[in-house]
C-alpha cells in the first residue's frame, strides 16, 4: 500500500507561527508533525509516500528530500498557490498513486495511531479512522454503526470526529474533475450511497489546528508550550 500526506494548507488559523514556517514542520515531541508521519509510515511497511505542497512547499521539499532518511521513498506533488483543497489535492496526485486502495493522512494531526493496523483493502470506496469528538468539535462528522459510517443526520449510530486518516479506492475521486475541492462532501455523499467504512480509534489524537492546541499539546507531553 501507499500513502499520501496532505501538506499543501496555508494553516490560516495558526498565523502568525505558519508565515514563516508549513505547518507540517512544527514540532512536537522532539520532531515535527509531518516526521512523525513518515516514520510511522515506514514502520508500518509503507514505503512509497506521495505529499502535496503549496505554501512553503520548497521548505518541505528541502527538509524530506528523498525520505530515505525516514525510511520511505517520497514524492512530491506541488501545487499552485491558494492549493486545491483536500479532495482536490487528492485528484490531482492520483496518477502518482499506484496502489489501491492507498492510505491518506492530514499532516497537521498529531497521533499515535498505529497505520501498520489499516486495512489493505476494503469493499467499500473509503474507510476512516474516527475519534471520539474533541471539546471543539462537539457534534463530530459522521456517525459510525456496525463498521458503516453514516452521515450526521442518521438516526442512528455514534456520531464520531474523522480523524483525517482514511483509506481510499481510486473509485472515490474517478468523476471529479480537477481543480479546488473539499473532501466533507465527497465523503458524505459516498456515506449516503453505504460505500464508507470505518472504526472508532480510542487512542492519542489531536488536531494541531490552533496556537492553542499546538501549546496544550505540548504542555501534555511535558515541553514548553
Amino acid at each position: 500500500m501507499e500513502a499520501m500526506i496532505l501538506a499543501a494548507g496555508r494553516g490560516e488559523r495558526l498565523r502568525p507561527l505558519t508565515d514563516r514556517t508549513p505547518k507540517p514542520l512544527l514540532e512536537v515531541g522532539g520532531a515535527t508533525l509531518i516526521e512523525r508521519h513518515l516514520r510511522a509510515l515506514a514502520v508500518a511497511g509503507i514505503r512509497r509516500v506521495v505529499i502535496n505542497t503549496s505554501h512553503l512547499g520548497d521548505q518541505l521539499a528541502r527538509m524530506l528530500g528523498t525520505g530515505e532518511q525516514f525510511g520511505v521513498e517520497i514524492r512530491f506533488c506541488h501545487e499552485s498557490p491558494g492549493a486545491l483543497e483536500t479532495a482536490g489535492g487528492v485528484v490531482n496526485a492520483l496518477t502518482l498513486l499506484n496502489s489501491d486502495p492507498f492510505l491518506v493522512v492530514n499532516a497537521d494531526v498529531w497521533t499515535e495511531f498505529e497505520f501498520a493496523g489499516v486495512p489493505r483493502a476494503i469493499d467499500t470506496q473509503a474507510h476512516l479512522i474516527l475519534v471520539d469528538n474533541p471539546e471543539h468539535h462537539p457534534h463530530g462528522d459522521f456517525r459510525i454503526h456496525g463498521g458503516r459510517v453514516l452521515p450526521l443526520d442518521a438516526e442512528y449510530g455514534e456520531p464520531l470526529t474523522f480523524s483525517g486518516i482514511g483509506i481510499y479506492h481510486h473509485a472515490l475521486f474517478a468523476a471529479l474533475d480537477p481543480g479546488p475541492r473539499p473532501l466533507a462532501p465527497v465523503l458524505n455523499a459516498a456515506a449516503r450511497r453505504g460505500q464508507v467504512s470505518g472504526e472508532h480509534y480510542a487512542g492519542g489524537w489531536v488536531d494541531v489546528g490552533t496556537p492553542e492546541r499546538l501549546a496544550s499539546l505540548r504542555r501534555r507531553l511535558g515541553e514548553s508550550p
